[in-house]
């Protein structure tokens, strides 16, 4: 990543905060984007200081006219676009049949329209890089867990999209990687929408047994460093995937029976 301009959304915290230290780390010029201004001013100036070139834009990714805006900047001022990691998202948790619907069209506008955006005005300048795109997923884009309709949606969507501009572009020496951490230890699940629209609050999973961001960023960058197109964390999130290939049915039930376990589940 020496020398490479790099596009982060959603990095005012969590695997974003982690991927633009990281990428940083590797000598990478960033494009940073976050809804939350203040936060992002703090890392931007903090990654000046050790030598990064990088900008900052306050960015709500579910505004179209937001993302144009952002790619715009990069351009401006990079005149070129190596990387996009598509990172902004959010969670949510409710039974399908108690949620507000404005929740799952919340989570679907970060995590699958705020992607489609930027993506889409980024491209002619990584078609000209022969760049690289990555969609931060989960496994929730391969299995749906029960509890989290509009955030399973997202991700299954978000990784149909991402396949879609890989085969559309495979001639084209356009890279997309999707990349599926396992359960980890950031602000998403703390910012989670209850069934109502509000905050969840405390997280419901023990953080001590988490992926940190850390480690999550430093596999993104390597997987996008070797153009890998899949990358799955963790044994359990590659064990669920490769099950439910083949025992689907099984899957489903042991999928309940762990989601279940959660304190407070909303469901038994």
């Amino acid at each position: 990543m020496k020398d490479k301009v790099v596009v982060i959304t959603g990095a005012a915290s969590g695997i974003g905060k982690a991927l633009a230290f990281e990428c940083a780390s590797r000598g990478a010029k960033l494009s940073l984007a976050d809804r939350n201004s203040q936060s992002l001013e703090i890392i931007r100036d903090e990654l000046m200081k050790r030598g990064t070139e990088v900008i900052a834009t306050e960015t709500d990714v579910t505004k179209e006219d937001d993302c144009k805006r952002f790619i715009s900047n990069t351009i401006s001022h990079f005149n070129r676009i190596d990387v996009l990691i598509n990172n902004a998202g959010i969670s949510m948790r409710a039974l399908f049949e108690e949620v507000d619907l404005d929740v799952l069209r919340r989570v679907m506008d970060v995590n699958f329209w705020g992607a489609v955006y930027c993506t889409k005005y980024a491209l002619p300048k990584l078609l000209k890089t022969n760049g690289s795109v990555t969609g931060v997923s989960s496994i929730a884009g391969y299995k749906g867990l029960p509890g989290r309709t509009g955030y399973s949606a997202s991700k299954f969507a978000l990784q149909g999209f991402l396949e879609v501009i890989r085969i559309e572009n495979m001639k084209k020496g356009l890279h997309v990687l999707v990349a599926c951490p396992g359960f980890t230890s950031s602000n998403i699940r703390n910012a989670a929408l209850a069934k109502d629209g509000s905050n969840q609050g405390e997280s419901p999973r023990d953080e001590a047994k988490m992926m940190m961001p850390e480690e999550v960023a430093r596999q993104i960058c390597n997987a996008i460093e070797k153009r890998k197109h899949r990358l799955t964390m963790t044994s359990q999130g590659k064990m669920t995937v490769l099950l439910n290939k083949f025992f689907p049915k099984f899957m489903d039930k042991m999928v309940y029976n762990h989601m279940a376990k959660e304190p407070d589940s909303p469901f038994k």
